[in-house]
């Protein structure tokens, strides 16, 4: 099996090739680099520089490397700039989506495992939050997102396209290799070691006054791990499936510090900010239908694991990835 994977140099699309290169998978790597790293993309696999904006050079791939499959990642994924730019958030993670389906349709490639988020869910009214849950975004990427959802559906009944759509929902920790280092962090697990590296004076905790029972709004968390291993089940799937991916449990900000600060042995200082608007108190998946059918189940997501792998890789990692370009910016802002 040859799979095609777009985003494969970010942070989980890294690790989820480097899962399937273990489990005897050829892989295509496709990633513009705007977010993510070359030095994350696993040696083994083939690397294209590529948009999705290139309609022609995405048919052109497709062509040349005849993929049998398709992982979908490649996005932009942060809530608050979604916010200020929704433009580039429709036509990156929508728009520009199509000139993949199309060049799988002109190829007879039938399947596509998407890369979704359960910020389609918006201000869930029931937790555990089930994949027939309404869905109501409250941000442009949640939109976006359940857009490419509804593309896909379409594409299914017409072109025959069977969409396996994953909708994450906090992916954490790290493989040996292969971690966390976006270039504006808003992840909460990584600002937490920031500061126990002496990046970062304090972590910010938005709100403190949830219903919830230390007043801090809980998240459920997945081991990038364990998510990689969902992708390679929803491979084997002949049939289109909706799944949410999480670990059935929620952590609170304030659990999360306190078990950094007992894995790093540092003391994490934090600041309470105020809440900010939308943030849902809860957020905890369902994960029964997945466990059904996909015989998966999380099997590193315990909040002492995920933050022991984040740990050992941010160590390793203190600057994030060498990449040259990255190295650059970071030598330009020194001297300014």
């Amino acid at each position: 099996m040859r799979i095609l994977v777009t985003g494969g140099a970010g942070y989980v699309g890294s690790v989820c090739v480097e899962f399937l290169l273990e489990a005897g998978i050829s892989v295509v790597v496709v990633d513009n680099l705007s977010e993510g790293h070359r030095a994350a993309v696993d040696e083994r696999a083939a690397f294209h520089r590529l948009d999705l904006s290139d309609r022609g050079g995405i048919l052109a791939l497709f062509q040349a490397e005849k993929p049998d499959a398709v992982i979908h990642f490649a996005a932009n994924a942060l809530v608050a700039e979604s916010m200020r730019d929704p433009s580039t958030y429709f036509r990156n993670n929508a728009f520009h989506g199509i000139h993949l389906l199309d060049a799988m349709v002109a190829t007879g490639v039938r399947k596509i495992v998407f890369s979704s988020t359960c910020a389609v869910y918006g201000l869930p009214l029931k937790i555990p939050i089930e994949e027939r849950a309404e869905t109501g975004p409250i941000n442009p990427y949640g939109e976006s997102k359940l857009c490419f959802e509804k593309i896909l559906r379409w594409y299914s009944e017409i072109h025959g396209i069977v969409p396996l759509i994953l909708r994450y929902f906090n992916a954490a920790g790290a493989s040996e290799r292969y971690g966390e280092d976006h270039k504006e962090e808003t992840h909460l697990i990584p600002n937490v070691l920031r500061v126990a590296l002496g990046k970062r004076r304090a972590v910010e905790v938005y709100g403190d006054g949830f219903a919830t029972p230390d007043g801090t709004a809980i998240r459920d968390y997945v081991h990038v791990r364990d998510l990689a291993a969902a992708h390679l089940a929803a491979l084997r799937r002949e049939q289109p499936s909706l799944y949410n991916v999480g670990s059935g449990e929620g952590y609170s900000v304030r659990q999360v510090v306190e078990m950094a600060r007992k894995i790093t042995g540092v003391s994490i200082p934090y600041d309470i900010r105020p809440a900010r608007r939308g943030d849902p108190p809860r957020l905890v998946a369902n994960i029964f239908k997945l466990r059904q059918e996909l015989s998966w189940k999380p099997e590193r997501s315990r909040l002492s694991e995920i933050v022991e792998s984040a740990w050992r890789w941010h160590r390793a990692h203190p600057d994030g990835y060498p990449d040259d370009e990255r190295e650059g910016e970071r030598q330009r802002e020194t001297a300014t």
